[in-house]
């Protein structure tokens, strides 16, 4: 599986995941267990709707050969 969340995105989606979920266990809206989903896309760097609309937040390996 390649990754397509670059580090960034990946710690917006764990601060935004665990915020999320804390709030849902203390009784907030439904929605909030959504953030199990970003704690687990952060985790694995790997998200499925970026993939789906072709999105990547990360750099290719092509990319980051030219960076140095």
């Amino acid at each position: 599986m390649r990754v397509n969340l670059a580090r960034w995105d990946r710690i917006l989606r764990h601060i935004f995941g665990f915020l999320l979920t804390f709030w849902a266990a203390a009784g907030g809206p439904w929605w909030a267990w959504a953030g199990i989903y970003l704690i687990g896309t952060a985790s694995w760097g790997y998200c499925p709707l970026y993939s789906y609309f072709n999105l990547r937040t990360a750099a290719s390996y092509d990319e980051r050969r030219e960076l140095g």
